[in-house]
This record gives structure tokens, C-alpha cells and sequence, in this order.
């Protein structure tokens, strides 16, 4: 930070005044106006008493008046700052600042030639246009935040207050019966309100599923086992699947009602609000004793309830004071579009121009002043001040800058959102949802997209666990009777029954089991590897296997495999019309549970201390059997484990674990055995991982590094038609694609990760035991089965299958425990459980003496639903250099296994892992090892999760590095993030690269301030609920939908955007140009060429529709073209339709034009003279001039420049032209007979209307500048077929015109002239003309789950 005293006295001056300021400010706006200063903290916490209801509301210390309403809002204007934040926002736009500047000397009698009012009219009507519009969007905004402050809640109250649905006397029984409160005196009941009229201290109700309204702490709770215990949702909040466990605090457990809580006058000290959602202090003081509050008993909101019948709660924070609202960006600014950055720059330079105009035109009306005015006798006495001459030349040329730009690109891109809305490509039909644009003011920044930044669950999951795999005895087995039971549903929905098809076990047909049919091939398919070949054999194969041999040592093995799933859980079955279906502690239980269910093990009841199995025998019989619980031992983030102790229906007590591997294996009977066999799996994965990256590194690369989807051989030749005819250029185009639908023949190593085993069979059997892609084998031998060592390395093998395919792991062992054992256990953890110092440490050590001498059971592999088409959206999105950044609640395990589902992680990937947990080494050695190993990754992913990031952003110079370090890594997933973590790392990459473009993605409440702090925020409408769609820019209703966003509206967008700002400044430039140039001929007096009505209309009518209906329709390629090669998007991040260099060629251009106008009008017409023209008049030359202008305007624009040509185009353009001069006929009626500088009346009629000179000037005018556009194009053309066409400084050089010189038989692109996203457009638009590369695009862009 630079010293206050070392800087120069000038700047250290600017640097006061600008901190007084901004000190000012704060103060005068932001806090008193605007409410929005730093609170000051209270003395001891916010003191909240328990009352059954409140006569006065609560104040708040810290502001002296009542607690802020719980009422939230997402829109960015109120009715009070809505007009001086818009009036600000559009007057520091350059143009609209430099216009104001201009409109108002011109509004002085006597400075302006052209009029008074025509800059300040269409001015404000253009800048209200566009604060109307704002004002909409945000009112939309307004309607959606009453919608969720109007939820219905039901609050205790006194009897007899207003009740909305006249239901208190419904309402005091349930409260009675259900609640716990107590209502003797008949004086209380529930009443329905909304959220917004929640305040602190008020007393709440909420059933199951009902989200929260607001910051509660629990009261009363009937859970699903006990009360006091509530089980709740927290996905919207921070992400996470797992429900967590809520409770009645100590202190309140002993009151049967909330009057009896209520009588004892408890209070509630809780901590001033903040956005920490993992740490929470408070206290109870109840009786004169003062009891701890945590987190365990606090609900917050965008918490829902699951699980629980009833829970009643206080509310203590409320509206914006909520944790959820605390950690969203709730006052977000309105954003601007990137391309006002380039549009501000090319008005700088305009004013610029401006500027040169009118000092040379002031020159030169010094010099005529000198040597023409004052020996002039007729001109005594009538000198032009040097202030008027200089205003008016200025306001002569203020239309340089077009003045209709902004409101005209507000109509353009309420156009591009009209056509955004209506793709029914983006339209989701199970969901009937369709695309919607909630800000129309940044839809080109879709096409320039760097960075991405997505939410898991719900954005790329579904959140539907299912189970797919499993490993037993060293055999892995696809389980697919899920999908059959579907495939069964569509079936019978289309009136036909599949035979043998897998119905779903339940208590309705109790007396079937599941058929056991084996299907010869799979019908799952990875998605993060797809080209991996699945077992040929499934789940019902193995049941079969057991039915027919069960006393073999396998089907031994496999049945304790499945009892360890229908009993090593917490899930609660209940009956739901006759189904039994499961309430789940976590999503990953319930697949477990129903995939045991669907093998025929169902849990059908589940008492504190029993569990009752139903077992079918596959032949329509069952058993049933119980199990005694005598412990569980529940799953933490810390053990990474849960398991359960069971007495067995013969008596022996069963240890049942399921856990991750890194947990389980140390706890093995044979664990060195199985460190080993690991250690030596993860050095030959590393060997085959090594062996991938150079096959790939061997791969085509494109500009960036990325595998091109087109390997295009582009062959250039002559070809004779006949033998009159002279050659002719033809172009034929070879496509192989490499990541299209149609692969090309590559020799390319194939690793496959299949087990096999070569060992000699047993005796009597001929076939070899192989792996289960193969035939099963009759019998599987005991030694095998036996062979530990074999087992452990097959199941580690499975296992990094599993997580390879993105599936989420978990290793089930177990041990029989003796009664003296159990015994020791359970004395021991009695101790712990009562003991008052290091209870954990000693908790675990009881837990650690039956946890060990484990035997391994096997593997499970749960595949957490990907939504569809979500990782070939993710393909296609890395293939148009976009980043692609997973940031989510959930634990690093869960994160890291979608990211390969979702093939975020690729087969190749090189994965850093960042932690900063104790035990690692410093971050600073981890970022300079990771830094060091980037240069050899093909592709980099980085891991860290949300206390590593806290650890860094608390060292600013090294999270400084960490920015820096992420932005040369493909992929960034961080997992256990906060939503205001979330915003920070987007914040700061923005601030880390400018230059970039960030979008967001996310479809929950904990993803709102991620939403808003990017450039872009996406909202899903997805299982969460609408508030990220609600107030993001854009909402869709499914993520892959966000290929065909970026891809395709994107790319359109940007260059719609800045062909519509270049044709802008290319036609009010080239107006400009004759007028300037007519100023040598009046003395550089500031005459208009132009009549003024004429002139004040141009630009609004009679060439708007030109550059607006472009910016609208035009397609620079088609749809089909821009799916199949994502490499294409390169286009705007580069900058390549819009810069200053491609402003200057379009400059450049209208200078050239606008003379060559002036001077062939002048020429042809103008200076023939009197005699030789009816009408030699101003009015007849600048007539002349001014319809030649709009005539190649419209032809240029409209016939020249636009691609996508339609009937609707062609007819704009001849209402265009017709336009014209139908004004033309208007004018010279509307005028009036007398003496006027431009003589208008019957000009068109009676003057220079009837001289064929006059039309021949006008006809030989646009043909010549037809001529030379054409022939221009031309020779671009050639250059671009022939890959000379370099618009840089390598266009000099013999390198590229080399090419020019090699024979006729054609050559093939070399390294950097290869890569197909460097291509000219023209060149691509030239290849959808070919039939057989137009149909082979169109097959690519095909959005199939094999892509």
C-alpha cells in the first residue's frame, strides 16, 4: 500500500477529498437515507423472551425501534431511489453524458443550424424509454418478492384475533393434540398469517415439508422415533443432501406445553445476526440458570422440514437479518454489458473526431474571414461570433454520435430476448418451462463466457440416488432392475406388458418376489465414461446364482453383503397405499434400502430396538426374520463411518460397518495386507493414467489446447466446366470429426479397467473363472473366494471403477462379537457417554475396541443422478474454451465423483487437491507444488473445500497467489463452500481477470449471491423451488440447456450486438462526411447540407429498421453449425466482432464512401451549373447527396452485409427505400411557397425531380459504390478460400503469401491455419452451402446422452 506521506502533495489532496467524500456519502445516503450503515453491536446479544404471544413488537437495541420485518427483497430499486438511481446510471453512460452536453447550448436562440429541440427531445424520450424499461424489469422483480413474502404461516395467537381462513377453533385442537401447547383456558390458538407479518418472538408452527419462514430455535418437535427431535433439509442453504438433526434444547425438554415454557418466563440471549451458517452462540436463562443454545437446536430459514410431523419454533431473526439473507448479495447493482467498455472507448474517440472537425472547420472559416469576409462589402457588419461559429459547428456535427444507439439497442435486445423466450429447443415439456430473460441488457455477454461457475445439486444432479453397482467377493455386478421397473411403467402406460419384467416388492404383493431374468446386455451406460464397457451380467443374474447354489461360498459371501444393506442403516419404512416406502436420513440410505428391497430383502418395520426383514426366496415364498438393535452408531463428517450392533435371530451379535475406504480398510483384519494391495493399485492407475495423458498429448490440439470437434483437410483447385469457359475456384472440404457423433478410425491405446482372473479351475470344470463381462462360470471356487488377498485387490479395483464412472463409494465390512467383547464395548461406552471431560476422544476409543478385525464384505457404487445430457453439455462447453468450476455444499468426496459423472474430471486429469486441515503440509509448499506440476497436465482440476478457502482468504497475499494459480487450471471444484465463499471466489475472479466474462448457474437460495455476483447468473428451475430463477438474469429449466444459451443465442447475440453498434457509427459517420466537406462552399459557416426535418427523421425512420432487424434476425451461422463446433464461441470471447480495429476499418470505410458520395453527387450534378440543371439550388444537392446516403445505407446494410436473408428482410427493405421517398412526395406538399434556404416545395414535381441528371447522378453514385464493395468482397473472398486472409499484421508477410505460389493440387492447413475456430466467418458460411458438410454439422449438433 502506497504511504500517505510519500505522495505528491496534488495527488495526496485528490486522495482527502475523495475519502471525505466517499466518508459523506456513507454517512448522508447510505446510512440515513438508505438504511444501510454498519450497525453498531449490542452490549450482551439480542434479549428475546418466551411469550405465548407479544402485545408490542419487539425493539432492537441497536436501532431504537422494532426488528426489521421478515420480509426480503431480490429487486434492486425501490419506489424512493428508483428515478436518481436510473437518472445517474444512464447519464454516465459517455454518449448520453456527451448529448446532455450538447442539447443544451443548442437550446439557445441563434448558436444551432440545424434546430433547438433536435437533441434534448429525442434524448430524454430515448433515455426514458430505457428507464421505463429497467423499471419494468425490476417491477417484475417487486411481483415475485410479494409472492414469497405472502406464503401462508401459521403463528400462535390469542383466540379470537383475525384469522384469514376462520379455522382457530381447527386450530386449537390440532395444537393441543399435536403441539403440546395447552389451551384449558381456550385463549390461544393458531392463526394463518404470511411470512411477511412474521416478527421476532413470534411462535410458529410447520409440518413436514414446509420450508422455514424464518430464524427459528426449536421449542416442540415430534419426530419419527421420539420427540424433540426434528429432521431437516438444509440443500437450499448450503447444499448439502444429508438431513441434519435438530433438537429441543436441554433446558426446555421438561415442559409438556409452550404455556408451561411460557410461564416460567424463559429468555433468549442469542448473538448479534451474521452470515457464519456453521457457528452459532446463544444461551437460555430459565429459573435463574443459564443453559448453552447451539446450532443443534436453531432451524434456519430456506431450511425445509422433513421427516417430522411437527415442529413448533420462536422466530429470532427475521427478513434480511437472516442467515440465508445475510450470505446473499442483497443489494446488487445493476450491470452493465462488456460492450459498453468498447462502445464508451469508440465515443471518446468520436469526440475526438468531433473535436478535429470543428478546429478545422473553425480554421477555415478563419481563413475565409481573412481572405474572402472582410473584402466582401455585402458581409460588412455580418461577422459570426468565434463562440457561435464553434457551438454551431460542434452541434452541426454531433450526429457523428448517433444519438438514437442506447434506445435503439434496447429494441434490439428486447428483440434477441423475444426469440431467446420462443426457442422451442430450450423449451422442457416434463416441466412445461421455458426459457425466460429477466434482464434484456446483457444478452451479448452471453456470447463472450469464460468462466462458469455451477451449483451441483439440483443445477447438475438430480439429487435421486440410485444404486448401480456392487463388488462381492471380488465380482463386480451391475444392478439395473430400477430401470427395468421404468421400462415396465412406459410399457403399460402404452398398454403393453413386458414379460419378465422386475416388479417392484411391496407389502400390496407381499406373496412375489422379484423375477430373476438375465439380460445379455446393459442398459446404463457411465456418463463420465462412456465408452467403458458395463458387465454383461446384473444384479438378477447374481440372485439367480444364489437361488440355484446357496450353499456355495459366494452366494454365502453375497447374502451377508445384502443383510449388511437392509440392515446397516436408520431409515424408518413406512406403508403409503399399500407400498412400503422409506423416510431417510440421507438420499445415499434410501438407494441402499430400496436397492436391498428390490433383491428381495425388504425391511418392513422398524422399532427403537428391532429391525424386521421380509426375505424372498425367488420361487414367490418369503420369511421373515428379526434383529435385535442393541447400538448404532450413526455416521458424522468426522468417522466417515456408521455402524450398527445386531443380535441375530440365532443368538450371535453381528457388527455391521459401512463407511468410506479410506476409514474401513485400516480397520480390516488384514489391513497392512490391503495398504499394500492398495498402494500397489495406485502406482500401476498412475502408470496407465500416464500412458492416456501422452496418447493424448499426441491428439490435434486448438488454439487453446483443447481437442478440436473437426479435423477439416480444406483442398483448393481449378476446375474446368468446358472448354470455353474459363477456370473456376472450387473448394471441397474432408471432415473427420473427433469428438462428433461419427468418430474417425484413430489407432489409440484402449485401457480398460475389468478385472480378470487366470487361475486353473476347479476340478471337473472347463471354463475359466473370468471377470462378470464375460460368462459366469457354473460354479465359483472356494479358493477364490476364500483368497482374501484377491478379494481385497479386486474389490480396491472396483472401487476406483466406481469413482472413476462418478459413483459415490461406500465398503461394507463386519465382525461377530462374543459377549464378553460386547460386553467391554458397551461398559466402556456408557462411561464416555456420562463422562464431563473428553467425552469424544474417550467415546471413540470404546467405539475403536469393536471396530477393528474388520472382514470386508464388499463395495457399493451409487450413482447420484446427473440431469439429462448434463455431461455432454459440459463437453461441449470445454471444447469452446470455457472453465467449467463446480462450487457446492456438499462433502469433497461426493464433489469429486460428479465431477467425473459429469466429466468435469476427465479420464487424463491431473486432480490437485488444496487442504488445509492440520497434517498437511503449509498451503504455501501445496501452491508452489501444484504450480510447479501445471506445465505437465493435459488437464488440470484443483480441490479445496470451504475451511481451506477460509484459511487463504485470511492470508491476502497468499490467497492472492491461490486466485492467480486457479486461473491457470481448467477446472476448480470446491466443496463445502458458504454462499458468500461462493460469491467471493467469483468476485475475485473478476477482479483477478477482467477481462473475462463469469456466469453463474445455481437453482437454490444459497446460490443467490453467487447469481448476482457474477456478470451472467443462470437460474434452474429446478426441485429447490424458483428463487434463483426468479432473480437471476436468465432462467432455464434444465442445465443443458446452458449449450444452446451460450452456443447459439450467445454467439448470435454478440455478433447481432456489434454489427448493429459498427453499422451505427458507419452510417452516421458517412451522413456526416458530405457535410463536412460542403463547408468549403457556404465559408465555413456551419450550413447545413441537409434540410433539417429531413435530417431530424433519418436516422429514426428511414434507416433504423436496417440496423435494428439485423440486430434482431441475422444469423451469421446457422444453429446446427454453432452446436457442432463449439470452437466457434471463441469469436466473442475474443473480441472479435467488436474492437476498436474493426471500428476503425468500418471508420475508415464511411470516410471513404461518405467522400466518394459527396464528390460523384458533385461531379454529376452539383457542379454542371445553372444552365446545364433545372434546379442548382442547396435543396437539389443536398437532396441529392441525402438519398443517395439512404439509398446504400439500406443496400449495403440490408442486401450486402446480412447473411441470413428472408422474405421478411427483403420487404423491410423495400419499405424502407419506398419509405423515403414517399417522404419525399410529403415534404414537397408540406412546405410552403416563399423564400427559404432550401427551396423544398414542388422540388420533387416541378425542379430537380424532372432533371434526368439528377437520377443519373443518383444512379451512377450508388452503382459505382456497389462496384467497389462488391469487387472488395470479392477479392476477400478468394483470400479467405485460400487461407491468405490475415486481418493483422501477418497479412505482410511471406509466410502467408507463400501459399499463393504451391501447385494447383491443393495443400492442407498447417498447425495454426488448422484450427478451425481461427477461420474466417465468410469461410464458414461458404461450408454451409455444402450439402454433405451441412448434414454432417447437423448430425453433430444432435444433443444425444452418447453425444
Amino acid at each position: 500500500m502506497t504511504d500517505v506521506t510519500t505522495l505528491p502533495a496534488g495527488r495526496l489532496g485528490r486522495r482527502d477529498f475523495r475519502t471525505t467524500a466517499r466518508q459523506w456519502y456513507q454517512w448522508i445516503v447510505v446510512e440515513n437515507i438508505l438504511s444501510r450503515g454498519v450497525l453498531p453491536a449490542s452490549a450482551d446479544g439480542r434479549h428475546i423472551p418466551l411469550k405465548t404471544h407479544h402485545d408490542e413488537p419487539l425493539i432492537d437495541e441497536r436501532r431504537h425501534y422494532a426488528y426489521v420485518p421478515n420480509t426480503i427483497r431480490t429487486s434492486r430499486y425501490t419506489v424512493y431511489d428508483f428515478l436518481p438511481k436510473q437518472l445517474i446510471f444512464q447519464f454516465t453512460r459517455l454518449a448520453n453524458f456527451y448529448f446532455l452536453c450538447v442539447a443544451i447550448p443548442q437550446m439557445i436562440p441563434g448558436i444551432s443550424t440545424t434546430g433547438s429541440y433536435t437533441t434534448i427531445a429525442p434524448l430524454l424520450l430515448f433515455v426514458s424509454f430505457t428507464i421505463a424499461k429497467e423499471g419494468w424489469d425490476d417491477y417484475k422483480r417487486h411481483r415475485l418478492d410479494n409472492v414469497e413474502n405472502a406464503r401462508p404461516a401459521s403463528v400462535l395467537g390469542p383466540a379470537g384475533e383475525a384469522d384469514t381462513d376462520g379455522a382457530a377453533g381447527a386450530g386449537q385442537g390440532v395444537a393441543a393434540g399435536l403441539d403440546g401447547i395447552a389451551t384449558s383456558e381456550a385463549c390461544l390458538a393458531w392463526r394463518e398469517s404470511n411470512w411477511r407479518s412474521l416478527k421476532v418472538g413470534d411462535i410458529i408452527r410447520l409440518t413436514r415439508d414446509e420450508d422455514v419462514p424464518a430464524d427459528i430455535v426449536l421449542l416442540r418437535a415430534q419426530g419419527p422415533t421420539e420427540e424433540d427431535l426434528a429432521y431437516v433439509e438444509t440443500m437450499a442453504l448450503d447444499g448439502e443432501t444429508n438431513l441434519k438433526v435438530k433438537q429441543v434444547a436441554v433446558a426446555l425438554k421438561d415442559y409438556d406445553s409452550i404455556e408451561a415454557m411460557a410461564s416460567h418466563n424463559p429468555e433468549f440471549i442469542v448473538e448479534d445476526p451474521n452470515p457464519d451458517l456453521y457457528r452459532f452462540d446463544g444461551r437460555i436463562v430459565v429459573n435463574g440458570q443459564v443453559l448453552p443454545l447451539t446450532a443443534d437446536e436453531v432451524i434456519y430459514r430456506g431450511c425445509t422440514i422433513r421427516n417430522t410431523t411437527s415442529a413448533v419454533g420462536m422466530v429470532i431473526y427475521s427478513g434480511e437479518e437472516t442467515k440465508m439473507r445475510m450470505n446473499a448479495n442483497r443489494h446488487p447493482k445493476a450491470k452493465r454489458p462488456a460492450v459498453e467498455g468498447v462502445i464508451n472507448k469508440i465515443v471518446l474517440t468520436l469526440v475526438v473526431v468531433v473535436v478535429a472537425l470543428v478546429a478545422g472547420q473553425s480554421g477555415g472559416y478563419a481563413i475565409f474571414q481573412r481572405t474572402h469576409e472582410r473584402k466582401a462589402d455585402y458581409l460588412t457588419g455580418l461577422q459570426v461570433r468565434w463562440s457561435y461559429i464553434i457551438l454551431g459547428f460542434i452541434i452541426l456535427f454531433n450526429n457523428i454520435i448517433p444519438l438514437a444507439l442506447y434506445v435503439s439497442l434496447e429494441i434490439v435486445k428486447l428483440g434477441q430476448m423475444f426469440f431467446l423466450e420462443s426457442d422451442i429447443e430450450m423449451y422442457d415439456e416434463t416441466s412445461d418451462t421455458a426459457a425466460k430473460c429477466n434482464t434484456t441488457t446483457i444478452l451479448e455477454d452471453l456470447g463472450c463466457v469464460e468462466y462458469v461457475f455451477s451449483d451441483k445439486t439440483g443445477t447438475l444432479t438430480e439429487n435421486v440416488m440410485k444404486f448401480r453397482k456392487l463388488s462381492v467377493a471380488g465380482f463386480a455386478w451391475l444392478h439395473e432392475m430400477d430401470l427395468e421397473a421404468e421400462d415396465e411403467k412406459e410399457e403399460k402406460g402404452k398398454g403393453v406388458v413386458a414379460s419378465g419384467a422386475l416388479s417392484r416388492t411391496s407389502t400390496r404383493e407381499s406373496n412375489k418376489a422379484p423375477s430373476l431374468v438375465r439380460y445379455p446386455s446393459s442398459r446404463w451406460k457411465s456418463t463420465g465414461r462412456p465408452d467403458r464397457a458395463q458387465p454383461g451380467y446384473t444384479t438378477a443374474d447374481m440372485l439367480e446364482y444364489i437361488r440355484t447354489t446357496p450353499d456355495s461360498a459366494f452366494s454365502k459371501r453375497a447374502v451377508e453383503y445384502l443383510l449388511g444393506l437392509a440392515l446397516c442403516h436408520t431409515c424408518l419404512p413406512e406403508e403409503k397405499d399399500g407400498d412400503i416406502d422409506f423416510q431417510a436420513a440421507s438420499p445415499d440410505e434410501l438407494a441402499l434400502v430400496r436397492a436391498a428391497q428390490e433383491l428381495g430383502f425388504l425391511v418392513i418395520k422398524r422399532a427403537t430396538q428391532s429391525i424386521t426383514l421380509r426375505l424372498f426366496d425367488g420361487q414367490g415364498g418369503y420369511t421373515e426374520s428379526t434383529y435385535q438393535i442393541l447400538d448404532v452408531i450413526e455416521f458424522n463428517s468426522r468417522r466417515k463411518r456408521m455402524s450398527i450392533v445386531l443380535r441375530c435371530p440365532d443368538g450371535r451379535i453381528w457388527l455391521l460397518t459401512k463407511g468410506a475406504d479410506s476409514v474401513i480398510l485400516p480397520r480390516l483384519k488384514l489391513a497392512d495386507l490391503a495398504s499394500e494391495k492398495a498402494e500397489k493399485l495406485r502406482k500401476s492407475l498412475e502408470i496407465e493414467r500416464e500412458t492416456l495423458r501422452r496418447s493424448e498429448s499426441m491428439e490435434p490440439r486448438n488454439s487453446f489446447g483443447g481437442r478440436p470437434s473437426l479435423n477439416i483437410r480444406r483442398s483448393i483447385h481449378l476446375a474446368r466446366h468446358n472448354s470455353t469457359k474459363s477456370p473456376s475456384t472450387r473448394v471441397s472440404f474432408d471432415l473427420d470429426t473427433l469428438e462428433g457423433i461419427t468418430t474417425s478410425a484413430r489407432s489409440r491405446p484402449q485401457l480398460g479397467r475389468t478385472v480378470s482372473f487366470n487361475v486353473t479351475p476347479a476340478e471337473g470344470s472347463t471354463t475359466p473363472i473370468a471377470s462378470p463381462s464375460e460368462n459366469i462360470p457354473p460354479s465359483f471356487p472356494t479358493s477364490l473366494v476364500s483368497d482374501e488377498a484377491t478379494v481385497i485387490t479386486a474389490t480396491l479395483r472396483h472401487l476406483n471403477d466406481f469413482s472413476t464412472e462418478g459413483l459415490r463409494t461406500l465398503l461394507f465390512a463386519h465382525r461377530f462379537l462374543t459377549e464378553s467383547e460386547y460386553s467391554t464395548f458397551k461398559s466402556l461406552y456408557q462411561t464416555a457417554s456420562t463422562s464431563l471431560t473428553d467425552r469424544e476422544s474417550l467415546l471413540e476409543s470404546a467405539i475403536d475396541t469393536i471396530e477393528t478385525s474388520l472382514c470386508l464384505l464388499g463395495a457399493s457404487g451409487i450413482e447420484d443422478k446427473l440431469q439429462l445430457g448434463v455431461p455432454e453439455t459440459i463437453s461441449r462447453l470445454r471444447r469452446a474454451n470455457i472453465k467449467i468450476w463446480m462450487l457446492t455444499g456438499d462433502k469433497r468426496e461426493t464433489a469429486v465423483n460428479i465431477a467425473h459423472s459429469a466429466r468435469i474430471c476427465l479420464p487424463y486429469s491431473t486432480i490437485f487437491t488444496l487442504d488445509g486441515s492440520p497434517g498437511n503440509p503449509p498451503l504455501e509448499s501445496q501452491l508452489a507444488t501444484i504450480s510447479s506440476s501445471l506445465p505437465e497436465a493435459m488437464h488440470s482440476v484443483l480441490v479445496l473445500d470451504g475451511p481451506t478457502l477460509a484459511t487463504l482468504q485470511s492470508l491476502p497475499d497468499l490467497f492472492k497467489d491461490f486466485i492467480s494459480l486457479s486461473l491457470r487450471i481448467h477446472s476448480v471444484i470446491l466443496s463445502r463452500a458458504t454462499p458468500l465463499q461462493k460469491s467471493l471466489l467469483v468476485t475475485s475472479t473478476r477482479s483477478a481477470s477482467p477481462r473475462s466474462i463469469t456466469l453463474s448457474i445455481g437453482d437454490g437460495l444459497n446460490d443467490l449471491s453467487m447469481l448476482s455476483s457474477a456478470h451472467i447468473g443462470i437460474g434452474i428451475s429446478g426441485r429447490e423451488g424458483l428463487q434463483a430463477a426468479r432473480v437471476a438474469d436468465y432462467s432455464i429449466a434444465q442445465f443443458r440447456f446452458l449449450a444452446r444459451l451460450l452456443l447459439v443465442h450467445g454467439r448470435w447475440n454478440y455478433s447481432r450486438t456489434a454489427k448493429f453498434v459498427l453499422s451505427t457509427f458507419w452510417k452516421e459517420f458517412f451522413f456526416s462526411m458530405p457535410s463536412a466537406l460542403y463547408q468549403r462552399y457556404n465559408g465555413y459557416t456551419g450550413t447545413s447540407l441537409y434540410e433539417s426535418a429531413s435530417l431530424l427523421v433519418s436516422t429514426t425512420v428511414f434507416t433504423s429498421l436496417c440496423v435494428i432487424l439485423p440486430g434482431v434476425w441475422e444469423q451469421d451461422l446457422k444453429s446446427e453449425t454453432l452446436m457442432a463446433v463449439p470452437e466457434l464461441y471463441v469469436y466473442g470471447q475474443r473480441r472479435r466482432g467488436l474492437n476498436m480495429g474493426r471500428f476503425g476499418i468500418w471508420i475508415l470505410g464511411a470516410a471513404m464512401e461518405g467522400v466518394g458520395v459527396y464528390f460523384l453527387c458533385w461531379g454529376l450534378y452539383g457542379d454542371l451549373g445553372d444552365a446545364a440543371v433545372k434546379d442548382g439550388g442547396l435543396y437539389a444537392l443536398g437532396n441529392l447527396v441525402f438519398s443517395a446516403c439512404i439509398m446504400w445505407i439500406n443496400m449495403k446494410l440490408w442486401i450486402l452485409d446480412t447473411n441470413y436473408k428472408t422474405v421478411f428482410i427483403l420487404a423491410a427493405f423495400a419499405i424502407e427505400v419506398a419509405g423515403w421517398w414517399l417522404w419525399q412526395v410529403a415534404l414537397a406538399g408540406a412546405y410552403a411557397k416563399g423564400i427559404w434556404l432550401y427551396l423544398v416545395h414542388d422540388g420533387l414535381f416541378k425542379a430537380f425531380g424532372t432533371d434526368p441528371a439528377w437520377w443519373v447522378a443518383l444512379f451512377a453514385a450508388l452503382g459505382l459504390l456497389a462496384s467497389f464493395e462488391t469487387a472488395m468482397r470479392s477479392i476477400k473472398r478468394s483470400l479467405v478460400i485460400r487461407g491468405l486472409w490475415r486481418p493483422d499484421k501477418r497479412w505482410l508477410g511471406w509466410s502467408t503469401w507463400k501459399k499463393a505460389f504451391r501447385p494447383s493440387r491443393g495443400w492442407e492447413d498447417g498447425a495454426e491455419e488448422g484450427c478451425i475456430e481461427n477461420w474466417d466467418v465468410e469461410l464458414w458460411q461458404l461450408m454451409e452451402k455444402d450439402p454433405e458438410v451441412r448434414e454432417t454439422l447437423r448430425k453433430m449438433s444432435k444433443l444425444s446422452p452418447e453425444d
